[in-house]
């Protein structure tokens, strides 16, 4: 038999369901009484994710589960989790993490200071995981302090490049269709079937580029550059307001624009437990810094009054700065570098 055409498929009335391609995002919706459409903004849903988080890494064989694996000194997770934190309408989000694991998750969120987390402990099965975050959110649970969301996101734990048009597509299409999964473009057709047959009304939803899974240790690598660039489009400056730091410091801007994106902070806005008395403070601060995954370099410019001599220093400083940006050094950190 051929299968329909995509969205077409199911009965016109189906019940609330969980269904989805392994590994791949997919949301259900538990009320459906209204399929009005929302806005980030003007969001009515509630909406909640669960991040199945309890594999081993079998695949990737590597004795760290890849979900915890670094990728510039931060695990995996982190970024996925800071994905779903900048979508703000996500109200609450759930980790599903094997007992042994426990503790190393409580660290990562302490550590980055992810906010909306729950954890709850995974089952032996990806989809036991999955239930387990869902009873979480279950208003009839015991000393649950999480509210019964309308619609919740099931999103892998290693697929830290989810962009929130997407989730926002994929809530819309959940709350419409009762049930969405990310169209990855290889066994769509057996899904489409299989949901035909099972009397599911389902939605297949587009996904972005990026939105893959690291799975092999190659992936590790590719996240790794990706998040390169993404990290190094911009930079913010702190500036002294004294006349001529000011003026240097736009000059700096202007020098650097070519290379990053350049965002001005007044010094004296800055809180006086960050400012560095002397050039002697900044390899204890960079070391302090250094926990919460920020690295902290010192670069002197020279501030010749020859017009020409200056802007050749800056422009060797707009080098040194955009290579630190990209390249993440941690062996530099400390360290007073001269342009």
């Amino acid at each position: 038999m051929e299968p329909g055409p995509p969205g077409s498929f199911g009965p016109a009335e189906p019940g609330p369901c969980l269904s989805g391609q392994r590994g791949a995002d997919h949301a259900a919706s538990a009320s459906l009484q209204s399929a009005a459409r929302t806005e980030p903004g003007g969001h009515s849903l509630a909406v909640a994710a669960v991040l199945p988080a309890g594999g081993c890494g079998e695949r990737m064989g590597v004795p760290t589960p890849k979900q915890f694996c670094p990728i510039l000194e931060r695990p995996l997770i982190s970024y996925t989790l800071q994905a779903l934190e900048r979508v703000y309408w996500i109200k609450d989000i759930v980790v599903a993490v094997t007992g042994e694991n426990m503790e190393i998750m409580k660290s990562i969120i302490q550590k980055y200071q992810h906010k909306r987390i729950s954890l709850v402990e995974a089952g032996v099965t990806r989809h036991r995981s999955i239930f387990s975050g869902l009873k979480a959110l279950a208003e009839d649970q015991l000393n649950s302090k999480l509210s019964k969301p309308e619609v919740v996101i099931i999103h892998d734990a290693v697929r830290p490049f989810v962009e929130e048009d997407v989730l926002l597509k994929v809530v819309t299409a959940a709350k419409e269709h009762g049930c969405t999964d990310y169209d990855l473009e290889f066994g769509t057709e057996c899904l489409q079937l299989a949901l035909k047959y099972c009397r599911t009304k389902a939605k297949l939803v587009e996904g972005s580029p990026d939105l893959w899974k690291v799975t092999y240790k190659r992936d590790l690598y590719a996240a790794e550059s990706i998040i390169k660039e993404i990290i190094s489009q911009e930079i913010c400056v702190v500036m002294d307001s004294k006349e001529d730091n000011k003026h240097v410091g736009h000059l700096l801007e202007e020098v650097l624009k070519s290379e990053l994106n350049v965002h001005f902070l007044d010094f004296k806005l800055v809180p006086p437990s960050q400012k560095m008395e002397n050039l002697m403070q900044i390899k204890e601060f960079s070391k302090k810094v250094k926990e919460r995954n920020i690295l902290l370099y010192g670069l002197l410019i020279s501030y010749p009054q020859d017009e020409q001599k200056l802007q050749e220093s800056l422009r060797q400083g707009a080098i040194i700065i955009a290579s630190l940006v990209k390249e993440r050094n941690s062996g530099l950190i400390g360290q007073l570098l001269i342009a």
